[in-house]
């Protein structure tokens, strides 16, 4: 049959089969229509973490141990690599420590650094903080990091930004699950760059000590996803990771798993309201959901800011565009800010802390910005 003589429901079908080809839909907008709130001038729910003049600081990952008012962070001396700074909070981010002692081998980090609690079978708690490109190495703290080991190969394996998310599986006591990507450079010592992101995951089953070679998840050549952040569903059944567009043509994107991580749905594109770099969550009291990210939505006020989003899990797996975004903080050079920490306290202030270029002209530092969601509904009703 000639493809004109195809019926007109036909049409329709082969339309959308087409539309959907690159992203497994029809694109998304590429704006948002939901409130924006903006907090950028709210110095009252701001905290300095760190600041160094003449020295960029960048790329914080934070910690809550189980007392819910301890907080570490680390981040680098410098873009996504170098010597790695801790800093401790006891009193739920409102005040932090000086810069504490660290191994001597974490001044070669190369990479942005990732800390994680984990419990092994026997209910060991430790600390595991990683460091990325070739090899992955891990450093170990069994006292809540009051010491530490040095950082040590995990393989002789590597990738960007690894172990973004360690997240731990219904499997067994001890069993996680940790996602990273690379792009061809660093997975191996043989590596060279390709025009393709690769989506892997790896799995420990001993408390997060050792970890599996990479399992790639993902990969095309026409949809580069990095970046994963990964939430759970309220009932605990379903994974959900949402993933930076590398290409910065498309929205970001979203992937499943049912299964604990052994199969992973096609990716669908994201509302723009979600569009970002580093997509980092918790859930509120009330079960809504909050993210932070690197504001990279297409047509957006904020782009380039540091924002968050407040919806429902139920908003994610029905691609719709959520109930509001935040501004959390002007960034004012390009889009270098937001790889973000989201932490919730036990009386449902959220402390997120993040580095950005809050002053124009002036190196990037670490910054919390500490609310509830009540305060920004409030704000949400002006």
């Amino acid at each position: 049959m000639r493809c004109s003589a195809l019926p007109k429901f036909l049409w329709l079908v082969v339309f959308s089969c087409l539309a959907g080809v690159a992203g497994g839909q029809e694109s998304p907008p590429r704006g948002y229509r939901i409130p924006l709130i903006d907090l950028n001038d709210r110095e009252d729910l701001q905290v300095v973490v760190d600041r160094e003049p003449g020295q960029y600081l960048g790329h914080p990952t934070t910690v809550l141990l189980e007392d819910e008012k301890t907080i570490i962070t680390v981040y680098p001396k410098g873009h996504g690599r170098g010597a790695i700074v801790m800093k401790r909070s006891t009193d739920g981010g409102r005040t932090w420590s000086e810069r504490l002692p660290t191994p001597e081998n974490w001044a070669t980090s190369l990479e942005v650094p990732t800390i994680h609690r984990v419990i092994d079978a026997a209910g060991k708690k430790r600390l595991i903080m990683f460091s990325g490109l070739h090899p992955v190495r891990m450093a170990v703290s069994e006292d809540d990091g009051q010491t530490w080991t040095p950082l040590k190969p995990v393989g002789n394996w590597g990738g960007i930004v690894t172990m973004g998310c360690v997240e731990p599986l219904h499997t067994g006591q001890g069993h996680y699950m940790a996602l990273f990507h690379d792009d061809g450079r660093f997975f191996t010592p043989q590596s060279k760059k390709t025009p393709v992101m690769t989506l892997y995951k790896t799995f420990s089953q001993d408390g997060g000590l050792t970890w599996s070679f990479p399992e790639e998840i993902y990969h095309n050549d026409q949809i580069h996803l990095c970046e994963p952040g990964l939430v759970r569903s309220p009932d605990g059944k379903q994974m959900a990771v949402l993933l930076r567009e590398n290409r910065r043509v498309r929205n970001s994107y979203i992937i499943f798993s049912d299964d604990e991580g052994k199969t992973w749905t096609e990716p669908r594109a994201l509302p723009g309201a979600l569009t970002g770099d580093r997509h980092t969550g918790k859930y509120g009291p009330d079960g809504r959901l909050f993210l932070s990210f690197r504001d990279t939505t297409h047509e957006s006020p904020t782009k380039g800011d540091w924002v968050g989003w407040v919806g429902t899990y139920d908003d994610l797996v029905h691609n719709r565009e959520g109930q509001y975004r935040v501004r959390l903080k002007d960034n004012h050079k390009g889009a270098d800010c937001a790889y973000p920490g989201v932490e919730l306290l036990p009386d449902g202030t959220f402390v997120v802390t993040t580095y950005g270029h809050w002053e124009k002209d002036e190196m990037p530092y670490i910054l919390s910005v500490r609310f509830t969601l009540a305060q920004l509904d409030e704000l949400a009703k002006q």
